[in-house]
């Protein structure tokens, strides 16, 4: 398993765009294949994902998909990392960063991601603000030589074979020393570890107005992603099921492997859209499970540094537009908007009068 921001695409070659390094956990088992280092040739860098006028169809979309999972990142970043203390036994040590080569992506696209920069190497692709590999000066686009003096694996399997090396890393909870290239220069650094919630977030392949959550995963929908107006909507949803997870909803309604077929589903290039007709089978929320999950996740957004200000108007959007009448929308599996209204409305005051007196922000 990898840890909170997991690569999908490594895994079924999916649209959501992955975040290995963010994410290497100490559960993979099997041996890595050491690999020659890189040469000190100078990479060709990651292109910021915004649209060209050169563009052919494949390399705008790609940096569609690229630019909406960098956005469904750093929106979750400061939920991830503020919030450990929250997430009980569902945080561990990460180094930081995101990182990707061009067999990141689905078979179709591997020409195109080359075209964008990636090759056989993995490379930085995004930085945790206020993360250990921020604080060592760690950037986008630095090329990943070496890992605790062990060359970086490259090639088809690289993030998986990554994934081994760190493993047995993170647990001892020292600082990492990471070989890197930028530009035509190498250096070592000293990567502190940084604590953070484990969950993987994911961007799902379908234009419904949902998002799901299966304990360890967190898939906001395009549909939904679309729906968002500001980042600090988003950040309310991934909150929301952020703490469906914490809580242990999927468990206690018995939809573990329900939601989890959903979230496979979704991560497909072509989903297969009977697997989400109605509430494709998940248990609607009952009233005191999703007011417990609005109530923690007012704490994970204060916490993270998030204004919850808006939080009502956002989900009494949600619900005008997209009804409990909407088979295959948000409200359909969480009902009683009125409840949740009145809840979030007494919780907020208790958030805002604790932060008002310097309280710890715990529920």
């Amino acid at each position: 398993m990898l840890d909170p921001l997991l690569p999908a695409w490594q895994k079924i070659r999916n649209i959501a765009i992955t975040a290995p390094l963010f994410a290497l956990a100490a559960c993979a088992t099997q041996e890595p294949v050491v690999v020659a280092p890189a040469t000190a040739t100078a990479p060709t860098p990651v292109v910021t994902p915004v649209a060209k006028p050169t563009d052919n169809p494949q390399q705008k979309a790609l940096r569609e998909l690229i630019a909406q999972q960098d956005r469904l990142y750093r929106v979750a970043a400061p939920l991830l990392t503020n919030n450990a203390q929250l997430c009980r036994g569902n945080a561990r040590n990460l180094l930081g960063f995101t990182a990707k080569n061009r067999y990141s992506f689905p078979i179709e696209y591997a020409e195109t991601a080359r075209s964008l920069g990636y090759d056989d190497r993995l490379q930085v692709t995004g930085v945790l603000p206020g993360s250990g590999a921020e604080q060592a000066g760690i950037q986008r686009g630095d090329l990943l030589l070496a890992l605790a003096g062990k060359p970086m694996p490259q090639g088809t399997d690289a993030e998986r074979q990554a994934a081994v090396l760190l493993s047995p890393l993170v647990v001892k909870k020292a600082p990492i020393a990471l070989t890197v290239q930028r530009g035509t220069q190498q250096r070592t650094q000293n990567v502190p570890l940084t604590y953070a919630c484990a969950f993987s977030i994911e961007l799902g392949n379908a234009e419904n107005v949902n998002t799901y959550s299966d304990g360890r995963r967190v898939l906001i929908t395009r549909g939904m992603l679309k729906f968002t107006q500001t980042d600090e909507e988003l950040a309310y949803l991934i909150a929301k099921d952020m703490a469906h997870n914490i809580l242990g909803h999927a468990i206690r309604q018995r939809m573990v492997s329900t939601t989890a077929e959903v979230i496979d589903n979704l991560l497909l290039p072509h989903p297969d859209p009977t697997t989400t007709a109605g509430t494709a089978g998940i248990r609607v929320y009952p009233q005191d499970l999703d007011a417990a999950a609005d109530t923690l996740s007012l704490y994970l957004l204060a916490r993270a540094g998030y204004s919850i200000d808006n939080v009502p108007a956002f989900w009494k959007r949600l619900a005008e537009q997209y009804p409990a009448s909407v088979p295959n929308g948000y409200t359909a599996l969480h009902p009683s908007t009125a409840y949740r209204l009145s809840m979030i409305d007494k919780v907020s005051q208790i958030v805002k009068a604790k932060q008002e007196a310097g309280k710890p922000l715990v529920p």
